[in-house]
């Protein structure tokens, strides 16, 4: 089975090693079919501390890493503004 791979913003950095990244999808509601946006928020492992708050960031899925991280992010794919 292949690993999932999302992109999403990292909305927090204040952890060492860790980023906080929030994934926004579009849903459509089962009952009003009206489209619904969903936002999940994943922590992430970053190895190296280059991820700063407002970047887009490509995370794959890994084994857990602690109690809450079971994810890593694998590119920084745009820089938020500085």
């Amino acid at each position: 089975m292949p690993k999932k791979i999302y992109t999403g913003e990292v909305i927090s950095d204040k952890m060492q090693k860790t980023v906080v990244v929030a994934v926004k999808r579009l849903t459509q509601h089962p009952l009003y079919k009206k489209t619904v946006k969903k936002v999940v928020k994943f922590k992430a492992h970053d190895e190296e501390d280059k991820c700063k708050t407002g970047d887009i960031v490509s995370i794959i899925e890994s084994r857990p890493l602690s109690k809450e991280k079971r994810w890593k992010v694998i590119e920084v794919i745009n820089r938020g503004k500085e």
